[in-house]
């Protein structure tokens, strides 16, 4: 099934986003401890963290490919979104760090001054993530993964403190550490403007909230379909990367059972021309008020 194919294809991004981090902070720790780099540490032990955030996505893109069962009618995508949660609360927390630690260093006296390589290790390291970055995005964007979008977003996050690292630390070495202050300071606004962006996405999701602008799209396309002369009811709810839409429409009395079953083939071939992992359920009702009825 594609479903499932595409989940297997995002623990893909999420097993490269774990091997980056996993070479990143094992150099960035090397090098910031050899090279004095407080900021260069500092972002290797982020990178730490991070690690835990790619396993979040990992474990919940696997959970999400277990079938239905007794307990789950609906199978088990919802897992994704909750590994996007996860990933959001582990992105504000490191966000908090980076700002807390720009307040610190408002007070606190300059450390020794770094080696200006360590500033060359962190701009290799927002390279390396940015690459990442644009690969989980164009991959989250190609299966539909929320969870694989969370990691994404986390990667740039990641590359956004490495490029703060860098011009911190060639601000120390050009004896202007302020830089490290203002750029600690922005970078972790951005880190938790994203953390709060996914973690409305996902509450929205479990919530079983829906798109607006998807119910008005979809509904027009129902309207259109012959056969149809009224749409009573419209439900809409997300798992994972897929659509479960419930409507209601009715229909002339005098239709036989094949032509109104016509009628709900063609409303879910509309639907999912257009929105292909989308589960659709349509319910038909009588319609007495249609114009070959009354007369």
């Amino acid at each position: 099934m594609e479903l499932y194919t595409n989940l297997r294809k995002g623990e893909k991004g999420a097993w490269i986003s774990i091997g980056a981090y996993v070479f990143l902070s094992a150099i960035k720790l090397f090098f910031g401890y050899v090279g004095s780099s407080e900021a260069l540490t500092a972002d290797g032990l982020n990178n730490l963290t991070d690690i835990i955030a790619s396993l979040a996505v990992l474990i919940g893109l696997r959970i999400s490919q277990k079938p239905p069962d007794e307990n789950h009618h609906y199978g088990h995508l919802r897992a994704e979104t909750i590994a996007s949660l996860l990933a959001s609360f582990i992105m504000a927390v490191i966000g908090l760090q980076v700002l807390s630690g720009a307040v610190r260093s408002f007070f606190e006296p300059a450390a020794e001054t770094p080696s200006l390589y360590t500033a060359g290790i962190a701009v290799f390291s927002a390279v390396v993530m940015y690459f990442v970055y644009r690969y989980n995005l164009k991959l989250s964007n190609e299966i539909k993964s929320s969870a694989v979008r969370a990691a994404a977003y986390d990667n740039r996050s990641d590359a956004l403190v490495s490029i703060g690292a860098g011009i911190g630390i060639a601000g120390a070495v050009l004896g202007a550490p302020i830089l490290d202050v203002i750029t600690a300071f922005i970078v972790g606004i951005i880190i938790i403007k994203t953390a709060l962006d996914i973690f409305k996405e996902s509450v929205l999701t479990l919530t079983d909230g829906f798109d607006e602008e998807e119910v008005e799209t979809m509904s027009v396309l129902v309207r259109k379909v012959p056969g149809v002369s009224v749409l009573r009811d419209f439900k809409g709810r997300n798992h994972g990367n897929v659509m479960f839409i419930d409507l209601t429409v009715a229909v002339n009395p005098e239709l036989n059972v094949i032509e109104s079953h016509w009628i709900t083939e063609e409303i879910e071939r509309k639907i999912q021309k257009v929105k292909p992992n989308c589960v659709i359920h349509v319910h038909i009702e009588p319609d007495y008020q249609h114009p070959e009825w009354t007369s």
